[in-house]
Order: structure tokens, then sequence, then C-alpha cells
């Protein structure tokens, strides 16, 4: 049986400063892709943050799209 789909987005873009998430320019936000597994997204992520290793700013993050398309869902099953 194929392993149940569950949407992950890696993102990443320059932030204005260290403490708080928010972007520098949302038009320059760094759209890496969509993946069905947490696993894909996190080799993704782990992929993109090394290649902007120097740039203490640039953060990369995974959004659970699986939980924002479906908000009723028990966390617990995922």
């Amino acid at each position: 049986m194929p392993e149940k789909q569950l949407l992950h987005l890696v993102i990443g873009g320059e932030l204005e400063d260290l403490e708080h998430n928010t972007f520098r320019d949302l038009s320059k936000i760094d759209l890496v892709g969509a993946y069905a597994s947490h696993a894909e997204a996190v080799a993704a992520w782990r992929r993109k943050a090394q290649e902007t290793v120097d740039n203490a700013l640039m953060r990369y993050f995974i959004i659970h799209a699986h939980k924002l398309l479906d908000p009723g869902k028990d966390p617990q099953q995922d």
C-alpha cells in the first residue's frame, strides 16, 4: 500500500532580523517546492539551508500544508 500523501511546502527568504520570522521582501520568497512526505521536505529544507549558510538572515521553513487543507483533522493522526 502506498504511503499516505501529506503535503509539505518548503519556502525561504531573507528575514528582517533574527528575532522575528518576518521576511525582508515578500517578492523574493524562494518557493523551493511541494513534497508528499515530511522526509522529502526535510531533505529539501536541509539542502537549501546548507546552500545559504553564509547568510545569517536567510531562513527556510517547512509548512505542513496538509494541516491547512484539513484543519479539523486530529493532529495525532499525522
